[in-house]
């Protein structure tokens, strides 16, 4: 009986001792940990993880040019500074240089751009001097066409909307020439997206101005008197946004805003500004000591007067994208974006000697995604990051320019 009792009190304490040797390494796998047997010898190889990702999936991962996993998976590497690639037929390549760091999961997204994009058209008619909302999901533009003068006016573009059968039927008419020649009007949205100004030109220093409402249909409202009440109004409601945003940061990271960005755009989540730099100036780190796992590729805290930057909040990272803005839009921007932010909030759309180029958000992996016919700076990202709305006139300056869609996916 005793001898029983032995039995099975070494088989519970062998069965336990069992089980915590395999917990055990699982959580050291987890880990990033690698058991090496070299040398008849039993050991322990601390690792880090590569998560790869990529959009759209089942992409190849390259590293070091060697074929080893494919994307929405992870590799155990051991830590040190590897070259990654992540491609896929008919995409353009990406490639980034990431640290591994011992038992620390490093991430890799890859917005693969296609090589031949699908070049669909949203209007037939004719479009001028399309504008972005505040909202990034609604253009305003106007009309003017000789085939049918009741299609003459301003409308919408509401990107927001899933239309059951073409792009074309996301349009509305909000005003026609009953009134006015809106469709010879310069448009402006307020800051909360819900109003339209559409100033029309009369001659010199002559204008007449009205209130166009984007979400249920009345008759455009008279302000060329009230102008400056209106405009006083919008410029309050821009700086309370403003201060909105900035509410719930750290009083040290509010300072290090106000004192040297100029915002340009926040993303998309708000967890990066895309900003010019108000002065010289060295940013102190808010995040002491730097996370672990954050963006690797190399940032610059010196910062240069009218240089472009991105900063992200939640990494505390600061990012040159370029030297200084393009001369033509370095004060405002009026109608599209030369430098703005892809939805995803991950990704930059550059305007640039008439191409249209996405890169990371930390100005690596700039690819041209379109290099085809299109006019200025009209260029806006599709709210699911899609696909890219543009205004061209395909090439042929005899014809009235159209907005159309560059499909990215």
């Amino acid at each position: 009986i005793i001898t029983s009792m032995k039995r099975k009190m070494a088989f519970y304490i062998a069965t336990a001792l069992f089980l915590l040797i395999v917990t055990v390494a699982v959580i050291l796998y987890g880990k990033g940990y690698n058991f090496s047997f070299g040398d008849g010898k039993i050991g322990l190889l601390g690792t880090g993880l590569l998560a790869a990702t990529s959009q759209p999936d089942g992409a190849g991962i390259y590293i070091n040019n060697h074929l080893t996993s494919a994307t929405n998976n992870t590799v155990s590497l051991s830590p040190g500074e590897y070259d990654i690639k992540i491609a896929k037929s008919g995409y353009f390549p990406w490639q980034k240089k990431i640290k591994i760091e011992k038992e620390v999961v490093s991430s890799a997204f890859a917005l693969l751009i296609p090589t031949a994009p699908k070049l669909d058209n949203v209007t037939d008619i004719g479009v001028s001097d399309p504008v972005l909302d505040p909202t990034r999901t609604k253009i305003a533009y106007t009309v003017s066409t000789s085939q049918d003068p009741r299609k003459n006016g301003v409308y919408i573009l509401d990107m927001s909307l899933r239309p059951i059968l073409t792009l074309q039927s996301s349009s509305s008419q909000i005003a026609d020439n009953t009134i006015d020649n809106f469709s010879e009007s310069s448009l402006s949205w307020s800051p909360d997206a819900k109003e339209l100004v559409a100033t029309i030109s009369a001659g010199p220093n002559i204008a007449s101005t009205y209130l166009l409402k984007t979400d249920f249909n009345e008759n455009p409202q008279d302000i060329t008197a009230t102008l400056e009440a209106v405009s006083a109004s919008w410029s309050e409601q821009k700086v309370k946004q403003d201060k909105s945003q900035l509410l719930g940061f750290k009083a040290k990271l509010q300072s290090l805003i106000k004192e040297n960005f100029k915002i340009l755009s926040w993303s998309e989540d708000e967890t990066k500004i895309l900003y010019t730099a108000t002065q010289s100036a060295t940013l102190p780190l808010i995040i002491n000591p730097p996370l672990i796992g954050a963006n690797s590729s190399p940032e610059e805290r010196q910062i240069n007067k009218g240089s472009v930057y991105v900063y992200d909040i939640k990494e505390d990272k600061n990012f040159r994208i370029l030297d200084s803005m393009p001369e033509h839009r370095s004060q405002d921007f009026v109608n599209g974006f030369p430098l703005n932010w892809f939805p995803d909030s991950k990704h930059l759309i550059f305007v640039f000697d008439k191409k249209i180029i996405i890169m990371d958000y930390d100005g690596q992996n700039k690819t041209t995604a379109y290099a085809g016919p299109f006019i200025d700076d009209y260029v806006f990202p599709w709210p699911d990051g899609s696909k890219i709305l543009i205004l061209t006139d395909l090439g042929n300056p005899t014809i009235t320019p159209n907005l159309y869609t560059i499909g990215l996916k």
